[in-house]
Formats: structure tokens, sequence, C-alpha cells
């Protein structure tokens, strides 16, 4: 029964993952066409498909934890950032003819930088408020930038520039497409890349320093302003980097797309552990195979409902996630 207690979440999160296919496996043996319909393969491509939806949510549930770990904020305007960063690439090559690498650099710039300007209008000087103050300021801020992007860019979805042809390659018997395999290793070079910064780097240290105690590190001479503001630039990069993937892969955004992916994303933080970077990674990564899995095999009218049963499975279960310890909150 201890056993059971310890690791319960996890065996609930491999129950969610395994329900669908078993679901779909038992429809087809009722019907008598397991033999022609169901294909095990079929499962596994399927899992493909939700592992790279997944690292697109832990690009986004990465900003989400780094935010919580230094400053114990819920950023809810970070799912508009995402949106914002496809859009300013969207703009950077139809409107100024920029050329699609220089403009993707060039919108994730711009994306780190607005992080960073709202971090210093919106939430800076409510530092030392209640955090009630500082999560309707940050609800404030996600319906500024959602309506105000439906005012700047229109409010009817637009074609992505940046279209690559899916040409399919076969691993292991499984198909998986250009875009996919584009998404998987961007999104897995990226987050190596922020783990070691964040463990090996002086800057890395600094930041795991303010997640532990912000006014110890001040003493110490570790400029905390400077850390926060970074923290903000880095997770807003990698939610841009997030909706220029999900451009790409769709061919299509709105101004509302952000809405829903941080939701996503924001319940991908809290299944790894809110404020644990590897737990925001595997949370997106599940949450991603869990959503596509469901939508494939139960019903694709509910696939966006899933996160959010996951989040108040999360809540009920284990609210400090696959990946913190028990009673912790931060790195």
């Amino acid at each position: 029964m201890s056993f059971i207690k310890k690791y319960s979440l996890v065996i609930a999160v491999i129950l969610l993952i395994m329900f669908p296919i078993v679901f779909a496996y038992l429809k087809d043996l009722w019907s008598n066409e397991v033999c022609d319909n169901f294909y095990f393969g079929d499962a596994l491509q399927q899992m493909i498909n939700g592992t790279s939806l997944g690292f697109v949510y832990a690009l986004i549930a990465i900003g989400y934890t780094m935010v919580y770990g230094i400053i114990e904020l819920i950023n809810f305007a970070h799912g508009e950032i995402y949106m914002i960063g496809a859009y300013l690439t969207l703009v950077l090559i139809v409107n100024f003819k920029v050329p699609a690498a220089l403009s993707i650099i060039l919108a994730v710039m711009a994306t780190a930088l607005l992080g960073v300007l709202i971090e210093l209008i919106a939430y800076r000087p409510l530092r030392s408020a209640p955090r009630l103050n500082l999560l309707i300021s940050a609800i404030g801020v996600s319906i500024i930038l959602s309506y105000g992007s439906q005012i700047v860019f229109g409010p009817n979805p637009q074609s992505f520039p940046i279209q690559l042809e899916n040409s399919p390659y076969e691993i292991l018997g499984m198909k998986i497409g250009l875009i996919q395999l584009i998404i998987m290793v961007t999104s897995c070079v990226l987050m190596m890349l922020l783990a070691l910064f964040v463990k090996y780097t002086k800057v890395g240290m600094a930041m795991r320093a303010c997640a532990l105690d912000r006014t110890c590190s001040a003493l110490m001479g570790i400029n905390v302003n400077f850390i926060i503001s970074l923290t903000f630039a880095i997770g807003s990069a990698l939610a841009a980097v997030g909706g220029i993937l999900v451009g790409i892969r769709y061919n299509e955004i709105q101004p509302t797309m952000g809405y829903l992916a941080g939701i996503k994303a924001f319940s991908a933080a809290v299944l790894g552990g809110i404020g644990s970077i590897p737990g925001a990674m595997l949370g997106g990564v599940l949450i991603g195979l869990i959503e596509n899995l469901f939508s494939a095999y139960v019903s694709s009218g509910y696939k966006d409902a899933f996160a959010f049963v996951v989040l108040i499975m999360v809540l009920l279960i284990k609210p400090s996630g696959l990946l913190n310890r028990e009673g912790r909150v931060k790195v």
C-alpha cells in the first residue's frame, strides 16, 4: 500500500496513457473488427505524434515553471507570449520581406524583450504585494495581449508563411514527418542547452540561488532583478519558438491560440512539478501523449478537456507533481 501511495501519480499517468489504447482495442474486439481495424503500430504512430506536440507544450511549460520557481508567480500571460512570437515572425516575413531564418531570430529576440518589459512594468512594482495582486495583474496582461493582438493582427486566422513539405521518414516501421522531426530535435536541443546553462554557468547558479532564497541571494551580491528579468527573457524566447513551430506544423496561427496552449502548458508544469525544469519537460511530453491518444482513440471532440482532467487529477492525488518533493514548490 505504501508503494501505491508513493507512486500513485505515476500509476495514474500510466493508466491514462494506456486507457485509450485498451479502449480502442476492446471496442474493435467487441465488434469483431480488431483484426482489420486495430493495429498496435498505429498506437506507436500516435505516440510519436503526441510526443512532437508534447515538446511544444514543454517549451511553454518551462517558462511557467522558471518564473514560478523564482518569484512564485503563475504568469498567465505566458500563453499570449507564445502567440505573439508566431505573429511577429509572420509580420517580419510578409510585411517587411525579411528572410525566414532571420525573421525567426528577430521574433524570438523581440518576444524575449517583451517578456522583460512585462516583468518590469506589470510585475516588479507588485513584487512585495500580496500574491493575489500579482495574479490579477498577470490575468490583466493576458487579456490586454490577447485583445490587443486581435486589434493589431486581426481576429481571423492567418496562413503561416513558413511552409515546409512534411516528407515522411520511416524509422523502425514508424513514419515521422519532417516537421515533427524538426519540432522534436529543436525542442530537445533547446532544453538540453537550458539544462546545461542552469547547471554549469555562473548565471545559472545565480538563478538556482534566487529560486531558493531571493533575500539571501541579494545579500550575497547577486543582482536579483537582473536574474528575474533574464528568467522572463528565456521563458518568453522558448515560448516564441514553440509558437513558431506550431505555426509551421499547422500552417495557421490565430490571436486566440495562446489561451488553450497556455492552459495545457500550465497543466504540464503542474504535472511535472511546478518549479522543476525537468518536470516541465516531462509533463509537456506526457500531456501531448495523453491528448493525442485520447483524441485518436476515444473522442477528438474532447481533446482540449483532457489537460483539465490531468490538472484536476494531479491536484487531487499529488499536488507537488511527478518530480517535485513533497512539501516543496521550488527548484
